[in-house]
């Protein structure tokens, strides 16, 4: 059956299915339907769904015209109806893996697709995971489903994991150009995944099984986890040393040799950085590893919203004012600028301390009219517009997130006090303190 699987793909006459239309999805249904396949979206959302077959684009940085074009190509159809699955050659999964309030992995949006996918699985498919997740997901929490249903996994049913590496708002890399992972659990299923993916990306990195492309992912993330804790702690020592950590990087960002530039900031945010660690932490223990290291860089990026208040307290109490009872606004709430992201950002963690603190606390954001909807956070607040009578009005301005579109130099002059969290300001001035 798999020259039957490569042949379908080759002649695009596979449908693909891809479950959650998100950041990581919708991007991808865009790049098959354009390269010619018919393309199901799958999503809980009805609104989405909607939206998707209006043309309508509900990501800030990813225009509404391929979206449209899609829908008026004919081959492409978002539905919440999973039963469409069963028609669908290649499913690919795309959904949150959050962790629990226990910081450990929950599986729950995984498994909740696989149950409503599980009646329409059937021989012939390819079924790819691209959540970001522990090594052996895909074997222990996939493939049990596809055995139920006595499918020959290898023969007429071929699971694969190619991990996403979208990065929301980044012009210099799309789907299409950013290399893919891809593990297969045989060398069959690794045959058709590559076919997959090869059909629509430019290079597919293939590794030798679905569990070494599962870590390959981690230690991405890892990887720029536990750098920017490294800088983050940096960024500590530099300021009781009286030093600018900015000014500091872009000198040692000049070696062309040995040294890569990550920048400090007042957290970790986004849906892979800050979780990817504890999938790892917690699925080492099974194997009786403790990884120290890694879990040491946690625990300083952890700490950095509260480290960033500490500063914002004694920038107020140089000033005769305390937190409590202060006017401060927070400008900037997506994890990273430029995106309408809000995954783990590490602004809602500063509103909430300052909350905490009995703060008077705001927010200004281009891309928020009000605060959105959260599972763990809600903030009943519309965005304030950045005016030079508004500003005046804050007691302190903290910069969170430093979106393009925010003029920092009317910030600067009418503004009683800034805490610039990420280094915007490169010239000292006694209104701004670093943090």
């Amino acid at each position: 059956m798999i020259k039957e699987v490569l042949q379908k793909i080759e002649n695009k006459q596979s449908k693909v299915g891809i479950v959650g239309m998100g950041y990581v999805g919708l991007p991808l249904a865009i790049r098959f339907n354009e390269s010619g396949y018919n393309v199901i979206g799958l999503d809980i959302d009805e609104t989405k769904i909607t939206r998707l077959n209006k043309g309508q684009s509900y990501i800030a940085h990813l225009p509404s015209d391929p979206i449209a074009k899609m829908v008026k190509s004919g081959r492409f159809k978002a539905t919440t109806d999973y039963s469409t699955a069963e028609s669908c050659d290649a499913l690919i999964i795309c959904v949150p893996t959050p962790l629990t309030r226990q910081r450990e992995p929950d599986m729950t949006f995984i498994v909740n697709t696989m149950e409503s996918l599980k009646n329409h699985l059937r021989a012939g498919q390819i079924l790819s995971l691209e959540s970001t997740t522990y090594p052996g997901t895909t074997d222990e929490v996939l493939k049990p489903y596809a055995d139920r249903k006595n499918l020959k996994i290898g023969e007429n049913f071929f699971l694969v994991f190619s991990p996403e590496r979208e990065d929301p708002g980044n012009p210099n890399f799309q789907t299409q150009t950013i290399p893919k992972v891809c593990g297969g659990y045989t060398v069959n299923c690794q045959k058709a995944g590559l076919a997959l993916y090869g059909a629509v990306i430019n290079k597919v990195v293939p590794v030798s099984s679905t569990r070494a492309a599962e870590m390959t992912k981690l230690l991405e993330n890892i990887h720029r986890a536990v750098n920017i804790g490294l800088v983050n702690e940096m960024k500590m020592v530099c300021d009781r040393m009286g030093l600018d950590i900015h000014e500091i990087i872009r000198a040692a960002a000049t070696k062309p040799f040995g040294f890569v530039p990550y920048y400090p900031g007042p957290g970790l945010g986004g849906h892979c950085i800050p979780i990817d660690p504890f999938y790892l932490t917690w699925k080492a223990r099974e194997y009786g590893i403790n990884t120290r290291f890694i879990e040491l860089a946690g625990e300083v990026n952890t700490n950095m919203p509260h480290w960033v208040i500490g500063k914002v307290g004694e920038a107020l109490n140089d000033r005769g004012k305390s937190i409590k009872g202060s006017k401060i606004l927070v400008v900037g709430i997506s994890y990273k600028k430029n995106v309408d992201d809000m995954r783990e950002s590490p602004s809602v963690e500063l509103m909430e301390i300052l909350r905490h603190k009995k703060a008077e606390v705001q927010f200004s954001d281009y891309y928020f009219t009000t605060f959105p909807k959260m599972r763990e956070h809600s903030f009943d607040l519309t965005s304030v517009d950045l005016t030079p009578d508004i500003i005046k009005k804050f007691d302190c301005i903290l910069i969170a997130t430093n979106h393009d579109k925010f003029d920092y130099q009317m910030i600067k002059e009418h503004a009683q006090l800034i805490i610039d969290t990420r280094g915007v300001y490169q010239e000292p001035s006694p209104k701004i303190v670093k943090a």
